[in-house]
C-alpha cells in the first residue's frame, strides 16, 4: 500500500507566496562609497567648505560687483566693520566691510579676485600634473620596457630641490611669455605649468603601482587571449579600475598646487604686482602686519582652510573608496 500526497491547495500556495519577502535589490558600489563617506565627518566638512569657497569666487563678483583694482586714496587704510568691537575710533564703512588697503582697494573684492586666480592655478595645474602621472605610470606599469627608462625619469624629478627650479623657470620664461600672451596669460601658463610639470611623481608611482597589480588579474588575461590591443584594453579596464587612487591623488595635488602658487606669490616671482591672488595678498600684507593685522589673517585663513579642507576631502575619498575597510 503506498502513501499518496496530497497536493498544496491554492490557498496555501497563496499564503506561502505571500508571506516571503521579495529579494532586496543589489547595493550599488556608488551607495557603498556615499555610506562610508557621509560616516567622515572631516572629509563632509571639507567637501562643504571647497563647495564654498568654489562658490564664493565664482558667484562672488556677481554679488560684490566692485572693481577689486580701483584706488580710492581717499579711503585708505579703512578696518573691517567687526574692529568696532575693540576699537570705536576705527576707520570703517558698510560699503567697505573688511576695510582697504593702503591705496584703497576693497580688501573683500580682492579676497574674491585672488581665490579666482588661486582656484584657477590650483585646478588647471593638478589636472597638468594628474594627466601626466597617470600617462607615465600606466606606460610604466603596462609595459614593461618603458618601466625602467620612466621609473629613472620620476627619480631624477623627484631629486629635484622643487622651490629653486620653480623660481629658476620662472625666471628664465617669464619675459618671453609676458611677450607672447601678455602679463597676467603668461603667467598663469609659465605658474600652471611649472607647477604641474614637477607635481606629477607621486601619482605616477601610485598609478604604476596598481597596474603593475591589476595587469595579472584574471579579466585583464581573458582580455589577452581574445586579441584586445593593449591601449583598448588600458582603456577600457585598467583605467577605470585605477580611477580610485587617481581621485585622491587629484586632491591632494589640488592642495599642493594652491601651496606652490601661494608661495611664487609670496615671494614676488609670481604674477604682476596690480593682479591679485591670496599669495600677493599675504605678501602685500607683511610690510605692516603689526598695524593692520587682519591683511595678514584674511588671506592667510582662506589659504589654510582651503587646504586642510581639500586634505580632509582626500582622506574622506580614500577610505571611501577603498573596497578593504569600507563599511568599517
Amino acid at each position: 500500500m503506498t502513501d499518496t500526497v496530497t497536493p498544496p491547495s491554492d490557498a496555501e500556495l497563496y499564503g506561502a507566496l505571500k508571506d516571503k519577502e521579495p529579494p532586496k535589490a543589489p547595493r550599488s558600489q556608488w551607495r557603498d562609497v556615499w555610506d562610508q563617506f557621509r560616516k567622515h565627518k572631516g572629509a563632509l566638512f571639507g567637501g562643504g567648505f571647497l563647495l564654498f569657497i568654489t562658490l564664493f569666487v565664482l558667484i562672488g563678483p556677481l554679488i560684490w560687483n566692485v572693481d577689486p583694482k580701483a584706488l580710492d586714496i581717499r579711503n585708505k587704510d579703512m578696518r573691517p566693520l567687526y574692529t568696532l568691537l575693540w576699537d570705536g575710533d576705527a576707520r570703517t564703512s558698510w560699503v567697505k566691510p573688511l576695510g582697504s588697503d593702503n591705496l584703497g582697494r576693497d580688501i573683500l573684492a580682492t579676497l574674491i579676485a585672488g581665490g579666482r586666480a588661486s582656484m584657477a592655478v590650483g585646478w588647471t595645474a593638478m589636472i597638468l600634473a594628474l594627466s601626466i602621472g597617470t600617462a607615465v605610470g600606466v606606460c610604466a606599469g603596462y609595459f614593461k620596457r618603458l618601466d625602467g627608462a620612466l621609473m629613472r625619469l620620476t627619480d631624477l624629478f623627484l631629486s629635484l630641490p622643487i622651490l629653486p627650479l620653480l623660481l629658476v623657470a620662472v625666471t628664465l620664461f617669464r619675459q618671453p611669455l609676458r611677450a607672447s600672451f601678455g602679463p597676467e596669460t603668461g603667467m598663469f601658463i609659465l605658474i600652471v605649468g611649472v607647477i604641474g610639470i614637477t607635481s606629477w611623481m607621486q601619482t605616477a608611482r601610485i598609478v604604476r603601482g596598481e597596474i603593475l597589480a591589476l595587469k595579472e588579474r584574471e579579466f585583464i588575461l581573458a582580455a589577452r587571449s581574445i586579441g584586445t590591443k593593449p591601449f583598448a584594453i588600458i582603456r577600457r579596464h585598467l583605467l577605470p579600475n585605477v580611477v580610485s587612487p587617481i581621485m585622491v591623488s587629484a586632491t591632494l595635488g589640488l592642495a599642493t598646487a594652491i601651496i606652490t602658487e601661494s608661495a611664487l606669490s609670496f615671494l614676488g616671482v609670481g604674477f604682476p604686482s596690480d593682479f591679485p591672488t591670496w599669495g600677493k595678498l599675504l605678501s602685500d600684507a607683511v610690510p605692516r602686519m603689526e598695524e593692520f593685522p587682519e591683511r595678514v589673517m584674511l588671506p592667510g585663513i582662506l589659504i589654510s582652510l582651503t587646504v586642510l579642507s581639500v586634505n580632509y576631502l582626500g582622506d574622506g575619498l580614500r577610505d571611501a573608496l577603498d573596497p578593504r575597510i569600507r563599511g568599517r
